[in-house]
Formats: C-alpha cells, structure tokens, sequence
C-alpha cells in the first residue's frame, strides 16, 4: 500500500560547542552564537521512513521542521536522501517556543497537510531532552503512538508492526494507522546523501533563505521545485496566543557550560568528615547541585 509520510525533524544547536553566549537575556537560546545541526536521532527517524517509501511502492516522504528561515537546510537534508518535499514553519511568532507551543505548532501543520499515515519523529532533540513533542502531537491530532522504537518491521492490511526498545529486552507491537512513532538513535542510522539528488537540490531554498542576488535565482523560475514550502502561523491556522513565548508555560534561566578537568588526586577515607568535605567541595565548584 502507498502511504503517506511526516517525518518530524529539528536544527538542532551542536550541544558539544556550548559557550557564554549560547543564551539570550530572555532565556530563550541564541541560535546565531551555536554551530546547527540536524537532530540525531531525527535522522534515524528519516531512516525508517525512507525504508517504508522503498517497501511500499507509490509512498511520500516529508520533513516537517519549525525554525528559523536557515532551517530550510533540514529540508535539504531530506531531499537528498531521497524524500519527496518538506515544510518549514516559520514566523517571529514560532520563535521561544517550549515543548507545548511546538507540539501545537506541528500539529497545526500536520493538520494542514492533511491524510497522513504515519508521522516519524526522533525520540528527543539534543537542545532539551525532553522526549515530550511526538507523543504531544500525537494526543493533539488524537492518534495512536509508539514510543522507543527500533525498527518498523512493516505496514500491512491497515496497521504497522514495530519493534520498540523496553527496559530489559525489546516488544514488537502492532499499531493501526494512522500513527505517530518516535524512535531512538539506536535504530539504524541515515542513509548517507545521494549525489544525484544533492546536486538536483543544492539551490531549493524556502523564500525567506532568499537574498535576491543569487546567481541562479532563474532557476527558481524555471524549477518550481527549488522553492522550498514555508508556512507562517497564518498560514496553518494557527492560535498566535498558543504559538512562541506566549504559549509556552516552560521558561529557561540559564544554561551552563561545565567543563570537568582533571586535577591532583585525593584519597579520602571513610569517615563522615571526608565524605562531607567531598559533597561541599562538589557543591561549590557546581559538580552536583
């Protein structure tokens, strides 16, 4: 059976290179400051998705993403491992969005798109950890989910069959459609990006990537299919009061950079001094806290 398939992906700050700047006054983070990348484990996402576009003739594949206009880049990403389109939802007034503002915003485009199969998202994202968006634009769109998932063995009569990672072992279950999954990165990982299809795609921008001065800005006339689909909150309907800060109950302080060094050794004995001594020094130099 053809299906038609969402998968969920974020640019994701490289929390690797995380310095003093990685946070703006308001608490929200400063994307400009930090190198992006595509989320890991949205990438094995893609992954099991284009593994169903293979075994299921006449399939889509999407990637949905909400960022700023440079997260066009994840569309990219997509197309040149052999996906059919992407979306990219933005607007000033996505931006500051916590787990609930983003979960709402995706299902608005979600909805907009409209007949899907099945939605494929990774796990978590690596600027939060949350786990909490997949499962949120499931209980939004009122469908079933399967969380943890290693595999998608395949998708027959109506319904998909999923071996999903538990504590202990693993579970294959059986989901009718549609579903929303989310798996984890240790499910296979992408495939590496067709030459072919990077160089078919190389200049598909969404209008907002867009300076004007491009040197191939003909061919966005004469390739509709370089210009990337970008929606604003309007353009999927959506509630701006539940869109960006507004809606997000969720507010970051700070972000911490702690860099663990080696220093001299200590030999400590077992006594409730030492071990005091240790829990305080840990304490101050923000080890635990």
């Amino acid at each position: 059976m053809s299906l038609k398939i969402v998968v969920l992906a974020k640019q994701v700050p490289d929390t690797r290179n995380v310095g003093k700047d990685a946070m703006t006054a308001e608490g929200t983070v400063n994307r400009a400051a930090l190198p992006a990348i595509f989320n890991p484990e949205d990438l094995n996402a893609l992954e099991q998705a284009l593994r169903l576009k293979d075994q299921n003739p006449g399939s889509t594949v999407g990637v949905l993403t909400m960022g700023p206009p440079r997260a066009g880049e994840i569309i990219r990403q997509g197309l040149y491992r052999g996906t059919d389109t992407g979306w990219l939802l933005t607007d000033r007034k996505f931006a500051g969005a916590d787990t609930l503002a983003t979960s709402y915003a995706l299902a608005m485009a979600v909805k907009k798109i409209g007949d899907v199969d099945i939605i494929i998202g990774g796990r978590q994202a690596i600027d939060g950890d949350t786990a909490q968006v997949g499962p949120q634009v499931a209980q939004k769109l009122g469908l079933n989910q399967v969380t943890y998932a290693e595999e998608i063995l395949k998708i027959e009569d109506g319904k998909a069959t999923i071996r999903r990672h538990i504590d202990g072992g693993v579970e294959t279950v059986v989901a009718p459609l549609p579903v929303l999954v989310t798996v984890n990165g240790t499910a296979a990982p992408a495939r590496p990006c067709n030459a072919k299809l990077v160089m078919k795609y190389k200049y598909a921008t969404c209008p907002m990537e867009r300076t004007g001065n491009e040197p191939w800005a003909k061919l966005y006339e004469e390739r509709p299919y370089l210009t990337l689909n970008q929606w604003s909150v309007a353009d999927v309907d959506g509630d701006e009061v539940q869109c960006g800060l507004s809606g997000s109950p969720t507010k970051v302080k700070s972000v911490q950079n702690i860099v663990f060094q080696a220093k001299e050794s200590k030999t400590l004995t077992g006594s409730d001094a030492d071990v005091e001594g240790l829990v305080k020094e840990l304490l101050n130099e923000k080890i635990i806290g």
